[in-house]
């Protein structure tokens, strides 16, 4: 399978080799018309990076994959050849231990970058998987390179964006070792809201693809503790729950919360919650403490 095409007007630049690019075939150009390529500048908007100025990678194409629900973008083990981009749909890497064990890595959305974990010892560590039906776009590792060499400031971009993966990352490992199981979900909603919200959808009510299990071997929990954290949440007004579409109720005391109040607690709270609206139904943290972990 072709992963990406050049023009022949590429090829003949003088400052990059025929051999680097090869020409576009005409079956490759009949089917840049069905949306299953995209050019440079598309592939540079969807990774909110800026694209280089030279008007002739506008003749650059990267092919589109459709993955189903279920199926493998990546493998562990496999050979690294291909960087991948998240067009639409919803993913998840994970780490598999010698007894089939998984360890969920990240939830990889619109606009993520997918694959670089294969650049050390070019072969991928991790596994991709999609969650819902998605749309992959193909970024060969050698025509990056190829690029790189041509336009500095794509190569500069690039690893921008495979910087903001490892701080994400990074972001992640701390709150895991910092906050209680509880706060740990509230963050994990909240955080997984504004993303949302960053791609132009609702930030306050979304369809969680992934499962309970998932979302504890993300977080480093049971599923009992995810599941009795989101009940308690729902009882307490914070969220509502119906299956897997969750509403934020209360993000502000889903953010700064610390750890739920013992269920009597929480049971009076629920009783008098039509009172409460509009107000905070958790101990709050100090500014500092809530500035720290934002």
């Amino acid at each position: 399978m072709t992963t990406a095409v050049f023009t022949n007007s590429i090829g003949n630049s003088p400052s990059v080799s025929k051999s680097a690019f090869p020409a576009i075939s005409n079956e490759a150009g009949w089917r840049c018309h069905g949306n299953l390529w995209s050019d440079l500048p598309e592939v540079c908007e969807l990774l909110r990076i800026p694209a280089p100025a030279a008007s002739a990678t506008e003749e650059v194409l990267f092919q589109h994959v459709r993955y189903k629900a279920g199926q493998r973008i990546h493998t562990i083990g496999q050979d690294f050849e291909t960087l991948y981009i998240v067009n639409s749909g919803f993913l998840k890497t994970v780490l598999i231990d010698e007894y089939g064990n998984e360890q969920v890595l990240s939830f990889p959305m619109k606009g993520d970058l997918l694959g670089i974990d294969g650049i050390h010892n070019q072969q991928h560590a991790s596994e991709a998987v999609a969650l819902s039906d998605c749309d992959v776009i193909l970024l060969p590792y050698k025509t990056f390179s190829a690029l790189g060499r041509t336009y500095a400031e794509l190569e500069q971009a690039m690893f921008s964006v495979m910087s903001r993966e490892l701080v994400r990352e990074q972001i992640m490992i701390g709150m895991l070792s910092a906050l209680s199981a509880e706060a740990k979900v509230a963050r994990f909603l909240t955080t997984l809201g504004e993303r949302f919200s960053q791609l132009g959808y609702s930030g306050k009510s979304f369809n969680l693809r992934m499962t309970r299990h998932e979302i504890g071997s993300y977080l480093g929990l049971t599923l009992e503790t995810v599941s009795r954290t989101l009940s308690a949440f729902n009882e307490m007004r914070l969220i509502s729950v119906d299956q897997r579409q969750i509403a934020l109720l209360d993000i502000s005391a889903l953010k700064t919360l610390r750890r739920l109040p013992p269920a009597k607690a929480r049971s009076k709270v629920s009783e008098k919650v039509s009172a409460l609206v509009g107000k905070s139904l958790l101990p709050q943290w100090s500014k500092e403490v809530a500035v720290a972990l934002n």
